[in-house]
């Protein structure tokens, strides 16, 4: 729902019967990234979204919660006319698009139960205290906006984000939470793909980092030791856990982790940069997942694992990739 035509980056719509999938692999909560503002204008200047998008978003969190399943709706990077603003500059102007956008994203979903949630944004690039008030500034919008629609809206459980979903940075600068005149119904979310090296970086070496194969205890390669992780491994996730629930999960703040993820490198995905000990970088993978899996869940934060198509079939509705399923439910379920 974010890609700027509807399944143009994935191989399928959402349809009741990929719902029904995904709660029968055991999963009971998505969250369904959405963009609004970047192709789903029918009126720019008035920041009016398309009515037949509203329905369709609509369409889509019906058929999660007539399936039993909890639903997190954000506005997502929507081409970063939000999270790339978190500035003085633009604080004002971002200030009314949100109000807009926001008013009537709750008002189209106000009759939803719990079932549904609301989530202000996706990864607002924030670095220091003054953007971190901004952007507690934009959750305030965010919150007010949908408080205003009354309903069920009047009520409903809100996800504010950390600067730049960070765990880190939301550790140091999130020292205050955005004003919510309803007690006891906001959550905080941050995303997690330490180390980038081995998460993300999957195109070669950058000027920032190496690429990295292989992560965790046991997995290291002899074959190509140049490859191995080295200082952000199973302790340094631990630390970003551990820091969010003194922070948060201790005083009574939920946590979402609202993506995480490591990708293989094999000849489906990445056939230019192909580990030579590829059974080892495939075990190190399945054990990242899992391994974050565990620590979110014993952290008390619950994790949204981002599933871009590479492990299930949308479209025929088939597990892909079994073992990385798998990391994923014995994580959750040790």
């Amino acid at each position: 729902m974010e890609s700027p035509v509807e399944a143009e980056w994935v191989n399928s719509k959402i349809t009741d019967s990929y719902v029904k999938f995904v709660k029968q692999l055991g999963f009971n909560t998505v969250r369904l990234p959405t963009g609004w503002v970047w192709t789903h204008l029918s009126d720019p200047d008035k920041m009016k979204i398309d009515p037949l998008w509203l329905d369709r978003v609509h369409e889509v969190v019906k058929l999660c919660v007539d399936n039993g399943m909890y639903v997190v709706l954000n506005t997502h990077g929507d081409n970063g006319w939000l999270e790339n603003n978190v500035n003085a500059a633009n604080q004002e102007t971002i200030n009314a698009k949100l109000k807009a956008i926001w008013e009537q994203i709750a008002t189209t979903m106000r009759d939803f139960d719990e079932h549904l949630i609301f989530a202000g944004t996706n990864e607002p690039v924030v670095n220091d205290a003054q953007q971190m008030a901004i952007l507690n500034g934009y959750h305030e919008t965010f919150i007010k906006a949908v408080r205003s629609t009354g309903g069920k809206n009047s009520y409903r459980v809100l996800v504010v984000q950390g600067p730049t979903t960070d765990p880190n940075k939301t550790y140091t600068l999130m020292n205050t939470l955005p004003k919510d005149e309803i007690p006891n119904k906001m959550m905080v979310e941050v995303h997690d793909y330490t180390p980038a090296t081995f998460t993300l970086l999957t195109n070669g070496d950058v000027s920032w980092g190496t690429m990295v194969y292989y992560w965790g205890a046991g997995n290291h390669s002899i074959i190509e030791p140049e490859r191995n992780a080295t200082g952000e491994e199973e302790s340094l996730i631990d630390t970003e856990f551990q820091r969010m629930k003194e922070k948060f999960v201790d005083k009574g703040i939920p946590v979402i982790l609202g993506e995480y993820a490591a990708w293989r490198r094999n000849a489906i995905n990445n056939a230019n940069y192909l580990p030579m000990d590829l059974d080892k970088h495939n075990q190190s993978v399945e054990y990242w997942t899992k391994y974050v899996t565990k620590q979110a869940k014993a952290n008390g934060i619950i994790p949204y694992y981002w599933e871009i198509g590479f492990m299930l079939d949308r479209a025929n509705n088939v597990v892909k990739d079994q073992p990385m399923l798998d990391a994923i439910l014995e994580g959750y379920n040790q």
